[in-house]
């Protein structure tokens, strides 16, 4: 599991150098053609990871729930940040893995809640919510980076 981990937060540390330069004005932008913004979609990671991994695992989520509430799956960009509070998900962004990483190794994921994603994979044990939550961040990464294209 640990290339997981690895992974995971090398698509990270890759994600908050595609942020590096942007204003606060360029990340919440949804250009034409798209249905968010990079703000809403580095929120999303944050939220998806953390219901992917506890909440389908009958654990407390490592962020708030209005953060959850307005980026999880379904929703749209409603929610503009300030620099403190982009500043905020982004610690959590970073931050997350390594935490994720050390309950998985103090063996808290005891019990799944199976989950069948939009993907069409269904997920039954926490290893496989990590393996599809790489996968997830891999999508959106791409889309952050097509979004800067038209920024």
């Amino acid at each position: 599991m640990n290339i997981q981990f690895d992974v995971l937060k090398k698509s990270r540390e890759l994600l908050l150098r595609e942020l590096e330069g942007l204003t606060l004005e360029q990340i919440h932008t949804t250009p034409a053609g798209f249905k968010n913004n990079i703000a809403w979609n580095v929120a999303h990671l944050v939220v998806t990871q953390q219901l992917l991994h506890y909440k389908l695992s009958g654990l407390n989520c490592l962020c708030s729930d209005d953060l959850i509430d307005a980026h999880k799956k379904g929703t749209s960009p409603t929610k503009t940040f300030t620099e403190e509070e982009f500043d905020e998900v982004k610690e959590l962004l970073i931050g997350l893995p390594d935490t994720l990483q050390e309950d998985f190794e103090a063996g808290i994921f005891e019990k799944f809640n199976e989950y069948p994603t939009s993907a069409g994979f269904v997920l039954t044990t926490i290893e496989n919510a990590i393996v599809f939550n790489n996968f997830h961040e891999g999508i959106h990464y791409g889309i952050i980076r097509s979004i800067k294209k038209f920024l």
